[in-house]
C-alpha cells in the first residue's frame, strides 16, 4: 500500500489536506472518504477503513474538511453547505487528477454529506453511511447548552470531544434548512446503511428513517456493539472487509474480496 499528501483548492479557494491511499497494483475504483463532525482524515475510523480497502483494490481519498486538520481556512466560518462544496471540490480533483470515486462513504455527519450529495456525482455507483444522522441538525445536540449564547450573541466557544470551536449563528440557520430524507427519497443510487444499536452518539432510529426514505437497493449492516467513532480496529476492519463484499456488485469484478 502506497499513501500520498495531496492539497486541492476547497469551497472557498483555500488549500485542503488530503491523503490518498492507494493498492499495490492499479485501483480498480476509487473512493471517497468523509470524516465524522470536527474530526479529520487521520482520525481512526477514517484511517484503518480507508488503508484496508486498499487491500481490497479500491484507492481512497480522504480530507480535511476547511479549517479543521491540516486544512487552511476558519472553522467557525464553515458549516454543511461549505461541507458539501468541499465534498465536490473533493470529488472534482480526484476526476481530473485520477479518476472520478465511484464509491462514497460517510462517517456520522459524512455520512449525512454524502447522502446530500451523491446526485450531483454521476459516476458515483454506490454510498455507503456509518453512523450517520437522517438530519444535519443532529449535531446541534452536541452543543444544545449553548444554542440560546449562539442565538443571542451570534457566536460562541463549546467544547466538542475535549477541544474548544467557536461556532457561529449561520452554522445553525445553514442545518437547518437542509431536508435530508427529500434528497434520500430521490437518490437513485445502491445504498449501505451501517450503523451500531449501541451508538450513544447517533441514535439506532437515524439509521431506520434513512433506510425508510430510501429506494431499493438498500442494505443495512448492525455494527453490534461498536461505539461511534469506531475507536476498536476489529471494528473498522469489519466495516472495510462488508463495504468491499457489498462493493463488488456495484463497482465489479476487480475487486477483491
Amino acid at each position: 500500500m502506497a499513501s500520498e499528501k495531496i492539497d486541492f483548492s476547497g469551497s472557498t479557494g483555500q488549500k485542503l489536506a488530503a491523503r490518498l491511499d492507494l493498492p499495490v497494483d492499479s485501483p480498480c475504483a476509487f473512493a471517497l472518504f468523509v470524516h465524522c463532525f470536527t474530526c479529520g482524515k487521520d482520525i481512526f475510523a477514517a484511517s484503518r477503513i480507508a488503508q484496508a480497502l486498499t487491500g481490497h483494490g479500491i484507492a481512497v481519498l480522504r480530507f480535511d474538511f476547511t479549517g479543521l486538520g491540516a486544512s487552511e481556512g476558519e472553522f467557525a466560518n464553515t458549516n454543511f453547505s461549505s461541507n458539501l462544496e468541499d465534498l465536490l471540490a473533493a470529488t472534482n480533483h480526484l476526476r481530473s487528477a485520477y479518476r472520478a470515486p465511484s464509491l462514497l462513504i460517510g462517517h456520522s455527519l459524512g455520512g449525512a454529506a454524502v447522502l446530500a450529495a451523491a446526485s450531483q456525482i454521476p459516476e458515483v455507483r454506490g454510498v455507503v453511511t456509518i453512523g450517520a444522522p437522517s438530519d444535519p441538525s443532529h449535531v446541534v445536540a452536541q452543543f444544545s447548552t449553548h444554542v440560546k449564547d449562539i442565538e443571542r450573541d451570534g457566536e460562541a466557544e463549546v467544547k466538542l470531544a475535549g477541544r474548544p470551536f467557536r461556532i457561529k449563528r449561520q452554522f445553525l440557520e445553514d442545518v437547518a434548512e437542509h431536508r435530508l430524507l427529500e434528497k434520500i427519497a430521490q437518490l437513485d443510487k445502491p445504498l449501505m446503511v451501517m450503523h451500531s444499536p449501541k451508538d450513544h452518539t447517533v441514535p439506532l432510529n437515524n439509521a431506520t428513517h434513512i433506510l425508510a426514505s430510501a429506494r431499493h437497493p438498500k442494505s443495512f449492516i448492525s455494527l453490534d456493539d461498536a461505539d461511534h467513532l469506531l475507536t476498536r480496529r476489529s471494528d473498522a476492519l469489519y466495516v472495510a472487509d462488508i463495504i468491499a463484499a457489498w462493493g463488488k456488485r456495484y463497482l465489479g469484478d476487480d475487486v477483491a474480496v
